[in-house]
């Protein structure tokens, strides 16, 4: 059987991760949250005192990228893979609201996503596998067969972020979250280094008002067409 790179991009709480595990554990791929190993950089920083009262301290985590070891690992009693940081389990904290607003000032480093990017390539340089993320079909994997773009109103992407941090029982303000969706929609769209954009090829699905499982069934033939063509 064929096996391809899907590569799914789009703005932050469109679903990516949520139809990437799908098409993975039915396709019986190997799923890479790429946005997590940003998130765990920005934790990093955050944890090391890079990002302070005046901002991110770009120079000192450029400095020590060489100490940051990035892996995905299954974690008993969990269906995903969880993202570790030199060793240490940290899917929980890099889901906060606290790390969200930092993730996008430290995705726009291009010394980061050197490192990342790179990192990224080696783990789908044998196909199979489904990665979503800014820059995974316009940068990563541009031969990619597969290229979905997801999207939707900020509003309802803010919505959706909003019931998910509430559920996990973080407190936190309908307004808050969506200025940080707001946010990183610009700096992700406008950063220098692998700006979010559209790859060529990509198939554009704006999940506003899609249902999960239209969703997912639409995507899904999209792959079985480039599978069994």
């Amino acid at each position: 059987m064929k096996r391809i790179t899907i590569a799914i991009d789009g703005f932050s709480s469109t679903g990516k991760s949520t139809i990437a595990k799908q098409l993975a554990k039915e396709l019986e791929y190997i799923y890479v949250d790429s946005g997590a190993m940003y998130r765990a950089v920005a934790y990093y920083a955050m944890q090391q005192g890079f990002i302070g009262p005046n901002g991110l301290d770009a120079a000192a985590l450029v400095a020590a990228l060489d100490g940051i070891s990035l892996s995905f690992q299954w974690v008993p009693g969990s269906e995903d893979a969880a993202m570790f940081l030199n060793g240490e389990n940290i899917e929980a904290p890099i889901r906060t609201l606290a790390v969200s607003q930092q993730v996008s000032p430290v995705a726009a480093i291009a010394e980061v996503r050197e490192k990342l990017v790179a990192i990224q390539q080696q783990m789908g340089a044998q196909k199979g596998v489904v990665m979503d993320g800014r820059d995974i079909g316009t940068v990563v994997f541009p031969e990619a067969e597969l290229k979905l773009y997801l999207t939707a109103s900020a509003d309802t992407r803010a919505h959706r972020r909003y019931k998910e941090l509430l559920d996990k029982g973080e407190k936190v303000s309908f307004e808050a979250v969506l200025k940080n969706v707001q946010d990183r929609d610009y700096i992700d769209s406008h950063r220098e280094t692998s700006p979010l954009k559209k790859a060529d090829g990509a198939i554009e699905i704006d999940n506003s008002d899609m249902g999960l499982k239209e969703q997912f069934e639409r995507i899904l033939s999209h792959a079985h067409s480039l599978i069994h063509p």
